[in-house]
């Protein structure tokens, strides 16, 4: 099954990997305690979807840095 990485922003697809679950989220060390739930999530259909960030909210969030403070920025 493959592992979908999305834009926590913007909701947009960035692409998939064919990877294994178990295998991507052992992979993903990163994280600390905790912050695997808030970038990691199982959607309706049970496939596993990364929330990263796009190029282009990547530039908005260096222009505009207040917008960290808010969830959902862009409506």
């Amino acid at each position: 099954m493959a592992v979908r990485y999305r834009c926590r922003y913007c909701n947009t697809e960035l692409g998939s990997l064919p990877f294994n679950e178990e295998e991507t989220i052992r992979k993903i060390h990163l994280f600390e305690v905790g912050e695997i739930e808030e970038f990691i999530e199982k959607d309706e259909l049970g496939e596993t979807i990364i929330h990263c960030i796009c190029e282009h909210c990547e530039e908005s969030l260096r222009q505009f840095p207040d917008y960290y403070a808010l969830n959902k920025w862009i409506q």
